[in-house]
Formats: structure tokens, sequence, C-alpha cells
């Protein structure tokens, strides 16, 4: 697997992505243009969530492996934060199949 990054250079909404959750090894799909939270709610799975957009961290998540690219300007994640892997679900999208722990509580 590649390193985590968490913007990818221009949007790519072509395929299916896979979303691997870890530590479980569940794996759901993510249509294109779906957000990671919405893939997961499409399949069944209730993810960590509230506001649902980027603002009050419920979902918070750490990317393990593969890229994102963010639905709004500014995700409520710090520059360190996000230079650890964190990222939030409800405003990211796959634009790789990719690996995530969730984390938050």
């Amino acid at each position: 697997m590649t390193e985590p990054t968490l913007y990818a250079p221009k949007p790519r909404a072509d395929r299916t992505w896979t979303i691997r959750l870890q530590p479980s090894g569940t794996v759901i799909p993510a249509a294109p243009g779906h957000t990671v939270l919405q893939a997961a709610l499409a399949t069944g799975l209730a993810l960590p969530s509230a506001c649902r957009n980027g603002t009050c961290r419920a979902c918070l998540s750490r990317l393990l492996a593969g890229e994102i690219r963010y639905v709004i300007e500014w995700p409520g994640v710090s520059a360190e934060e996000k230079a650890e892997g964190y990222f939030l679900p409800c405003v990211a999208c796959p634009q790789t199949d990719i690996v995530m722990e969730t984390v938050s509580t």
C-alpha cells in the first residue's frame, strides 16, 4: 500500500473505491462522489457522526493508506492532525482504495 495522502491533486469520481476499516478488516464500496460516511451508511454500517459537514469532529478518523479529497475547503482538522493522517469521513471522498481507522468515541 502507498503512504496516505490527504489531498488528491484532482477529483477522481470515475470508479468505485473500497474502504477497509481497521482493526476489523471490514471492506465497503464507495460509489463515485460519495463521502466515506455516505458509503458506510449505504451499506448499513454506522460510523460515528453528528454534523455531517466537517465541524463537529465526531467522525474523526485516521487515514492509514490511500488518498482522499475533501468536499469542503476547510474541514475541522488542525494542520498537525492532518500531518498525522487524521481526516473527517463526513466530508472526505476516496480518490483511491483506502484503509482507515476510526479513532473518535
